[in-house]
């Protein structure tokens, strides 16, 4: 059988350089993120690459050194960046190799470049110091920082045409991104609480006894810690459960992308479960044969099938 293979619409060598640049950030910074584009085919890598190097962009002026009043002044040139992309006043020759790349991305697919401004929202909120009272309160952050990325890749993925419930998409899209960043807070919590920072619901630390917080490798005494971990463990099983009803709405290498990057979470957040004071000690990680083992998976079409089996179980 002789395979065809889908022409690529050309592409000038300004804009080739532009996306190459990003592949690299890609790769250098986000290696769980990587691991999932690599399943795509290179125009949609190339999009969803440009995509993370604005992004990585936006997390590296909120979390650097500078003093948060110049943090605000570098998150708002970044959004005007946005803003010139938005309006196709972003030249191939531009000097900015991301604004050149996510503004062809943005001519090549529909991609609501909005989500990036939320995304900015969100670091401004880091930047001010916020806190959040409840999951509700630290659900707007997630939405901000997680939920958008999740709504802007569906731009570049696309539901399959015809495709059952495909309105509901940018809502699965959505609950998938909250579930990925609840698992980065709890795998991040030390580190977090060294840099000054507390993501988890105040109500939630103080039923625990933890609202001490989190500054050694041990839990605060007389906390039940790990009682905590499991049950903002089970909030976010509740949220790929729901976020996944996204897969069988993609295309089978966009659906083994979005299963590889969820995948690699699932099983951090089952590490997470196993050995909850693990995270006061260190970043907890996956090897890189076990990503490999989820991306397979996800290629293979498993988690999509399991999803699609048990949304016909529920309807009958």
């Amino acid at each position: 059988m002789i395979r065809t293979v889908e022409a690529e619409p050309h592409v000038s060598a300004p804009v080739l350089a532009a996306y190459s640049y990003c592949e690299a950030v890609t790769g250098q910074q986000a290696r769980n993120f990587a691991y999932g584009i690599r399943l795509l085919p290179t125009t949609k890598r190339r999009a969803m690459s440009a995509l993370y190097a604005f992004s990585r962009r936006v997390d590296d002026i909120g979390d650097g050194t500078l003093e948060p009043d110049v943090k605000t002044v570098r998150l708002e040139e970044t959004r005007a960046m946005l803003t010139r992309v938005r309006e196709g006043a972003v030249d191939e020759d531009d000097t900015d190799p991301v604004a050149v790349a996510l503004s062809h991305a943005a001519t090549a697919f529909p991609i609501p470049l909005g989500g990036l401004d939320e995304l900015i929202d969100g670091v401004v909120m880091d930047v001010r110091g916020e806190t959040y009272e409840t999951w509700d309160d630290l659900k707007v952050y997630c939405r901000c920082v997680a939920g958008a990325i999740g709504r802007l890749s569906l731009g570049v993925f696309g539901p399959d045409a015809g495709a059952r419930g495909a309105e509901r998409a940018p809502e699965y899209a959505d609950t998938l991104g909250l579930a990925l960043q609840l698992t980065n807070i709890l795998r991040d919590v030390r580190e977090d609480a060294e840099g000054g920072r507390t993501y988890l619901p105040a109500d939630d630390l103080a039923k625990f006894g933890c609202s001490a917080g989190f500054d050694g490798p041990t839990p605060p005494e007389g906390s039940d810690f790990a009682g905590l971990v499991h049950f903002e463990v089970r909030r976010a099983r509740a949220l790929f459960a729901e976020g996944y009803r996204l897969l069988p709405m993609l295309d089978r290498r966009s659906g083994a992308c979005v299963a590889a990057m969820a995948g690699i979470y699932r099983r951090l957040l089952d590490r997470i479960e196993r050995d909850p004071e693990a995270v006061l000690r260190g970043r907890v990680s996956l090897p890189g044969r076990e990503k490999a083992y989820v991306a397979v998976r996800g290629l293979s079409g498993l988690d999509t099938r399991h999803v699609t089996r048990r949304t016909v179980r529920r309807r009958t």
